[in-house]
């Protein structure tokens, strides 16, 4: 049997340098950023309007009692949130593969589907509020939802898909024409090779911009208050009205900070995992 295996002195040397200057490194870290911090923080509160601004929107008696509230409201915008991201992703992906069809005969549906993201990517998110929260209400459809949270719904799935939709065709067209060739070269259809061959790649590599539109959806989803609906937004301007501070606004945007700090990190694990960059390109 064999002696086991032991580290030269160099390598035992070579580790310890990096565990020291690793050590080093946390220690720096720690102390500027404690620096860095006590700095603002006593460039803050040592000016001269911080008393007024502290009353204002930093009163932890108004914050905690507005918080249920809000965090009722904060339930609405997260339930918008999740059906507006699955449908989304639904009409982006029915979008791409409209744009990404070959051939004359599909130019009308091409020139549609163009049109459609051209539209809802130039439009503001609050304008297509607007126009959907109060112009589907006023055709006076029967059977048709005017709930704000659905009309608010809706609104986001047409912008947002335009985007996603952008995303999935770049996603789709980076996969080389040859697996297409190769697939239909072993008797696959257009749309088979497009469902086992073409999408399984394309989604993969374009998951992180992919989750980052979903973060983006998630802070969007509060604008549904503009519609009447009582999110937490909306919530939080009843309690600013009641209490005359601002505090309602920071305790709403505390909220969103906290569902979408998680999901930043999940996203840059993600994006790491699928070897994007920091500056958002490929390694």
């Amino acid at each position: 049997m064999s002696d086991p295996w032991t580290p030269s002195a160099r390598q035992v040397e070579r580790d310890a340098y990096r565990r020291a200057r690793a050590r080093r490194s946390a220690v720096v870290s720690l102390v500027s950023t404690v620096v860095v911090g006590g700095a603002l923080v006593v460039g803050t509160t040592g000016s001269p309007g911080w008393p007024r601004v502290q009353a204002s929107f930093f009163d932890v008696g108004v914050g905690l009692d507005s918080l249920p509230k809000v965090a009722e409201g904060m339930w609405l915008n997260l339930r918008v949130w999740v059906a507006a991201s699955l449908l989304m992703l639904v009409l982006g992906l029915l979008l791409a593969v409209l744009r990404t069809l070959q051939g004359p005969v599909f130019w009308p549906v091409r020139a549609l589907a163009t049109a459609y993201v051209d539209l809802f990517r130039g439009a503001p998110v609050i304008i297509v509020l607007f126009i959907v929260g109060f112009g589907i209400p006023g055709l006076r459809l029967q059977g048709v939802p005017t709930g704000a949270g659905v009309l608010g719904t809706v609104a986001l799935t047409l912008t947002y898909s335009a985007y996603v939709a952008e995303v999935l065709r770049a996603g789709i067209e980076s996969v080389h024409p040859s697996q297409r060739a190769a697939a239909r070269s072993l008797g696959l259809s257009q749309g088979q090779t497009m469902r086992h061959v073409v999408l399984p790649q394309a989604v993969r590599r374009v998951v992180p911009p992919l989750l980052n539109d979903v973060v983006s959806l998630q802070k969007d989803a509060g604008l549904i208050s503009v519609l009447g609906a009582l999110d937490a937004l909306r919530w939080a301007q009843i309690e600013t009205s009641r209490t005359g501070s601002f505090t309602p606004y920071v305790v709403a945007a505390l909220l969103f900070i906290v569902i979408s700090i998680p999901l930043t990190r999940v996203t840059d694990a993600v994006a790491r995992r699928y070897g994007y960059t920091a500056a958002g390109g490929r390694l």
